[in-house]
């Protein structure tokens, strides 16, 4: 069973998201990231950028069978549908929603913003990874 995670009071998403993928590669995980296209987009120009001297390897992912060699080595997986990067064993939530899929990942992690928004979401998933017998642990982010 998926062991669900959530990380709450999130100030800002992209940022943590960024820490939270530069840490997992650092130990060599193999991560896949899913959410709405305009926080793939985001999330991708971030991960360009987000320090100075390192860059975070990524691929944004299509469709998995239509990879170059280069993208299926990269640690990191952006995908709009999660079922695209099931032979990875982490998944990080930017949506909205409980992602499609998410049962074939060991880990889920779901990211949820501090703002009123972002909680309300987080509360809904919450209840229903409860309801689909799910037991989610919660991680108060830091700054």
């Amino acid at each position: 069973m998926t062991e669900v995670q959530f990380h709450v009071n999130v100030r800002d998403r992209l940022q943590y998201t960024c820490r939270l993928l530069r840490k997992a590669v650092r130990l060599g995980a193999r991560v896949v990231v899913t959410g709405p296209q305009a926080a793939l987009a985001e999330l991708d120009r971030a991960l360009w950028v987000f320090e100075a001297d390192e860059f975070l390897p990524h691929a944004v992912v299509g469709e998995a069978a239509s990879l170059s060699s280069a993208q299926r080595r990269a640690p990191v997986w952006l995908v709009a549908q999660a079922d695209r990067g099931v032979d990875r064993p982490v998944l990080i939530n930017l949506g909205a929603d409980v992602a499609s899929g998410f049962e074939a990942y060991q880990r889920l992690i779901e990211i949820v913003s501090s703002d009123d928004e972002g909680r309300d979401a987080g509360r809904r998933r919450w209840r229903e990874y409860q309801a689909r017998g799910y037991s989610p642990a919660k991680h108060e982010a830091t700054a």
